[in-house]
């Protein structure tokens, strides 16, 4: 039997294991089970590390019966989990089986393409999340306000990664860019990395060593690319970007947790074409902390930033102190935050009238053959 708390000593401990994910999975301690932490999932089973001996070993286990109906439940990777060992079915080549999953320090979570108005997981129990945004093209803030806002509602600490820095050839012009992304991004450190000079990744490495991070991005940032120069070696397949748009090719279409040389965990995403709000009211009051500054000094606490006396915003945009893109940036992203909240609350209220309905049918046909048997017993008496 393993010991689970934490110490430099203990075979997961590399992985993020500590004290804190130890005593939670304490009721399960004595069940048999071993902790894993998911380090890809793939099409309900998932690929996990588990303690063996002094070592650890990657295992295929069946997910099953934690992959619940809610896609904000479902496993993903980065998740610890409680794993059974004892039960794998070896025709289908499986080691184990998902028991449950601990619960998570982090999660970072988007809402999908679907008009069902669901939400995803990205990553959980992230440390670090690196926005990668690459320099091969027009720096898009707006994208970076985006990302950053998801990231701070996850409880991570984002970190913007400018890539592909090599490309800028002029040094002052590359400053102005980092001047820019930090101001889209307040409190947020903004990094310029180029995997093919070196530039800039002794810092980013440094900052994630013993850390569990993520990368985030679109397809083409050069997140695999990164991920290869912070491991050191080729671990993460590459491809060139289309030359006509400059977009990537999705190289990476599952989300793998690579374990790093120096310590710490990264994990590799696939490229996200679209990036949607999921209730992230206090992450974007964090991104955008200059302008909720200002408008607390609006002569009317419901200003909308337009065309009222008195408002601090408008005036800010007036002498320069705020640019127009930032407040247009600012005022879409919070239409859009509001339009997922009102679609979840409707959805959530929808799906608890139907298991009320459902309760109701259920009750009233117990009554019925309640009745019914009553009235078979009754010629009997």
């Amino acid at each position: 039997m393993f010991n689970f708390a934490f110490s430099a000593a203990h075979p997961l401990t590399g992985y993020g294991w500590d004290d804190g994910f130890a005593e939670s999975f304490t009721p399960f301690a004595g069940q048999g089970f071993v902790p894993g932490r998911i380090v890809r999932v793939d099409r309900g089973r998932v690929d996990a590390v588990v303690p063996d001996g002094d070592s650890v070993r990657t295992v295929l286990a069946d997910a099953a019966l934690v992959a619940t109906g809610d896609p904000m439940r479902v496993p993903c990777t980065g998740d610890w989990a409680v794993i059974d060992l004892e039960n794998g079915r070896v025709g289908d080549h499986l080691d184990g089986v998902v028991r449950a999953l601990l619960p998570r320090r982090t999660a970072i979570m988007r809402s999908t393409s679907s008009k069902r108005s669901e939400g995803q997981i990205l990553a959980a129990n992230v440390d670090y999340a690196v926005v990668a945004v690459s320099l091969a093209e027009a720096l898009d803030l707006d994208r970076v306000e985006r990302f950053v806002s998801l990231v701070w509602e996850s409880g991570a600490q984002p970190v913007v990664a400018l890539t592909k820095a090599d490309l800028v050839a002029d040094p002052a012009a590359l400053g102005h860019l980092v001047e820019d992304t930090s101001a889209a991004a307040p409190g947020v450190q903004v990094l310029a990395v180029s995997a093919a000079t070196g530039d800039g990744l002794d810092t980013l490495s440094a900052l994630l060593t013993g850390a569990t991070s993520v990368l985030l991005g679109r397809s083409g940032a050069g997140k695999s690319t990164l991920a290869n120069a912070l491991y050191g070696a080729d671990v993460q397949h590459v491809q060139a970007v289309r030359d006509q748009d400059g977009k990537g090719r999705h190289t990476t279409t599952t989300r793998d947790l690579l374990r790093l040389p120096g310590g710490g965990v990264l994990i590799d995403t696939p490229g996200l074409r679209g990036v949607g709000m999921w209730d992230a009211e206090a992450g974007l009051a964090r991104t955008f902390a200059d302008v909720e500054e200002l408008a607390e000094r609006c002569r009317f606490h419901d200003c909308a930033h337009d065309a009222e006396p008195g408002c601090a915003v408008q005036e800010a945009v007036e002498n320069g102190e705020l640019t127009v893109r930032r407040l247009t940036s600012y005022r879409k992203l919070l239409r859009e935050n509001q339009r997922i909240v009102a679609k979840t609350d409707a959805r959530m209220r929808a799906e608890i009238r139907r298991d009320w309905k459902q309760k109701q049918a259920l009750g009233r046909h117990m009554m019925e053959r309640k009745r019914g048997a009553g009235a078979v017993r009754r010629p009997g008496r």
